[in-house]
């Protein structure tokens, strides 16, 4: 299997959600991030901590990746990257329902289960 450049890529259900969000509009990715950012209720504090030392190494825009220059989004996606997978993989499907529908307030990240 080749194997893609990016954390996403050899997923098609996250290499989906992240490209559709790529592309959407500020204001979906806005909508999105704060989506995203439930999920801080639902992994644990050593992968929240690990996630402010990534924003720090690159914070500012000092990133090459479409989502470094807004820190919002940096930090929901690095949430959704670290995530442990039986926790990642629900939260892309939601994501990738909510940025298909345009509709981040009928679906719940809160109802992911293991």
């Amino acid at each position: 299997m080749n194997k893609g450049r990016r954390w996403y890529d050899n997923d098609p259900t996250l290499k989906e959600a992240l490209e559709l969000l790529s592309i959407s509009s500020d204001k979906t990715k806005n909508l999105a991030a704060d989506f995203i950012l439930e999920l801080q209720e639902q992994v644990a504090q050593d992968v929240i901590d690990h996630i402010y030392e990534t924003m720090k190494k690159y914070g500012d825009g000092k990133g090459n990746r479409w989502y470094d220059s807004d820190p919002v989004m940096m930090k929901a996606i690095e949430l959704l990257r670290v995530a442990p997978p039986h926790v990642q993989m629900p939260a892309a499907k939601k994501l990738l329902e909510a940025l298909s529908k345009n509709d981040f307030d009928t679906v719940d990240l809160n109802t992911i289960e293991d």
